[in-house]
């Protein structure tokens, strides 16, 4: 009997010390020395007893867990240099990101030993020195060294490795000529704002000129970059102008001028006799011909059209002629903040493209004007005859595509997570309501951020409903509003409920990468976000997409959590997605009451703000579009 069970013993005991092989001992070790030896400000949870490759946050291993592959610890505050033959003997290392901590010291020189290594992320640091030559890793294809404080010139070895594919060295000090980096494969570059000298390769003449602009002392063979002196050349031309031909710039500056007084005098006395102020537009003819009208004509026909419950006093010809500023073109049209003269604030849309007849169009303004929740933007008032206007409250705080877009830099105050998170329950629950309306078949058909606003307690509050059903079709090119299309609705005037939800998951994965729903890329190449998230996802490397802003606000739970109510709401499938009064309650149940429950299994990348836990295959469906 012990005869027969020994080749069961036998197997057995190699599968158990197979995987007791598999544990990478000497990378886990080289990661606790690094660990030890640097001053970092967040807890981490890489136990000595527990498994490296299937608990440690940040750490990624090959598939048989015998080496140490990737490493993402952006966020972390790790301050100082890093410690010497630490992170060097990761020997089958191929991702490093250390981004956005406060290292300081040079390149480590030590790094020469990562012969494997394919994608380095350094940026946001304090590191200075010479920059590495990077020639001496033959695999690397992603290098983001930006934000630090690295000086001398750009070594010339540099168009040795042939197989970089994204070199980011913008906002250091390096100074001196370019050198000619020839690399074909190479799709995105950066050197802004350093203090580069000299002529622009022909070799990198493929890519935009922003990519080299804040060097003061940088030209091309063929323009002058914004901010640069005037050429030596061309002031010598200037000096040897000749004296005719000075005359003759003399005498045409004088017609000119002469000219500019003219018409600004007729401009003037044109202004005395029509003396009505308009919305600050290129108005068309016939606006001006309704504005007439308006001001001429007060039957019953010409009045603006209020809500019941609503308290503001104003006539049509008040809103015309009253103070205004454009605060945005969108999709179906102008929108303006109009300053009454009582000191009343209205938002007003200028309708474009409106297909549906006038009786049909007041017919679905009537339904929406009777909509009243916290958290959507009440229609006041509406005018259905030659022009079609709709009045909704303003809002001080903007729309929140405005705050996530706008002025971002170092004066910008960061939209944090609590803000973005109320913004999302906000929204979450007007759209609910939304659809409850009209016996359940009320459909919004524009969400978007612009389309999405803050009220007085800080939630987010839907606007613009139902117009998308009377405006004429909208072809779908790649704009800005067409990334959150749900990609079955081909006619706008047919969006469904459905796609009103995929466009909210859209707005949901704006709201945590901080990034459009369509954008190009440094090198103008278009990215869809929803394919953009799914891919890096797809990766495992769920932290990449997390907005650089929300760094230092430590809620990754629940950011993870709301990336999965996005990921269920933009699959392809319509029966797949969630309800909204579902989807609002999930999102509601977000909020979570104690802060110190944060996931401990984590897996980050390099654009993240911090470290989060992996996004399996089960919560990511295949049915998402894919990229």
């Amino acid at each position: 009997m012990f005869k027969k069970m020994n080749p069961l013993f036998m197997f057995i005991m190699g599968a158990i010390f197979l995987s007791i092989q598999a544990v990478p001992v000497e990378d886990k070790q080289a990661l606790l020395d690094f660990v030890e030896h640097i001053h970092h400000s967040r807890s981490f949870n890489w136990n000595k007893e527990a498994s490296v490759c299937s608990s440690w946050i940040g750490v990624a291993c090959n598939r048989d867990k015998s080496r140490v592959v990737g490493l993402h610890l952006p966020g972390m505050g790790f301050r100082g240099p890093i410690p010497p033959n630490t992170l060097s003997r990761l020997s089958a290392l191929e991702v490093l990101s250390l981004r956005s901590n406060a290292i300081s010291g040079s390149f480590p020189f030590d790094f020469v030993e990562l012969k494997t290594l394919t994608t380095l992320y350094l940026q946001f640091n304090e590191l200075s020195g010479s920059l590495p030559d990077l020639s001496l890793w033959n695999n690397l294809t992603i290098v983001d060294l930006s934000n630090n404080g690295f000086n001398g010139s750009i070594p010339p070895s540099v168009s040795k490795s042939r197989h970089l594919v994204a070199l980011n060295l913008s906002n250091n000090s390096l100074s001196g000529d370019i050198p000619d980096i020839n690399i074909p494969g190479l799709q995105q570059l950066d050197l802004s704002n350093n203090d580069l000298i000299g002529i622009i390769p022909k070799s990198l003449g493929r890519f935009p000129i922003s990519v080299f602009s804040g060097n003061t002392n940088l030209s091309s063979t063929t323009t002058t970059l914004p901010g640069q002196p005037t050429n030596a050349q061309a002031s010598k031309k200037a000096r040897k102008l000749g004296e005719p031909a000075l005359l003759g710039v003399i005498i045409g500056a004088c017609v000119l001028l002469c000219v500019l007084i003219s018409l600004l005098i007729i401009c003037r006395r044109s202004k005395r006799r029509n003396p009505q102020r308009e919305f600050p537009e290129n108005i068309p003819k016939k606006e001006i011909k309704f504005k007439k009208m308006a001001s001429e004509n007060h039957d019953n026909n010409n009045r603006l059209v209020f809500f019941e419950g609503c308290h503001l006093a104003f006539d049509l010809e008040d809103l015309l002629s009253s103070s205004a500023e454009v605060l945005g073109k969108g999709t179906f049209g102008v929108t303006y903040k109009a300053a009454l003269e009582d000191s009343t604030t209205v938002a007003v849309k200028r309708l474009k493209e409106v297909a549906s007849a006038k009786r049909e169009f007041e017919q679905q303004m009537e339904v929406i004007g009777h909509i009243r929740h916290e958290n959507v933007s009440a229609l006041r008032a509406y005018y259905s005859k030659d022009e079609k206007l709709v009045v909704h409250d303003y809002y001080d705080l903007g729309s929140v595509s405005a705050l996530l877009h706008g002025k971002r830099g170092e004066s910008r105050t960061p939209l944090d997570w609590e803000t973005r998170l109320k913004i999302a329950i906000g929204a979450a629950r007007g759209l609910a309501y939304i659809h409850s309306q009209n016996n359940g078949k009320l459909v919004h058909g524009n969400i978007k951020a612009s389309n999405i606003f803050i009220n007085s307690e800080q939630y987010g509050c839907v606007s613009d409903i139902g117009l998308a059903s009377a405006m004429s079709s909208m072809p779908p090119p790649i704009t800005h509003a067409a990334g959150y299309r749900a990609p079955e609705v081909t006619d706008t005037r047919k969006a469904t409920q459905a796609s009103d939800v995929y466009s909210f998951g859209v707005f949901l994965l704006e709201l945590l990468t901080g990034r459009s729903p369509i954008h190009a890329t440094g090198g103008e190449e278009i990215v869809h976000l929803v394919r953009w998230v799914h891919s890096v996802v797809r990766e495992e490397w769920t932290a990449e997409v997390f907005d650089v802003e929300l760094l230092r606000f430590l809620n990754e739970e629940e950011m993870v959590e709301m990336l999965q109510v996005a990921m269920s709401c933009v699959v392809r499938v319509p029966e797949q997605r969630p309800k909204t009064a579902d989807l609002a309650k999930t999102v509601e149940e977000i909020r979570r009451a104690n802060y110190g429950n944060q996931q401990s299994f984590e897996t980050t990348s390099e654009t993240s703000g911090s470290t989060f836990p992996r996004i399996g295959a089960e919560t990511v469906s295949s049915s998402i579009v894919p990229p």
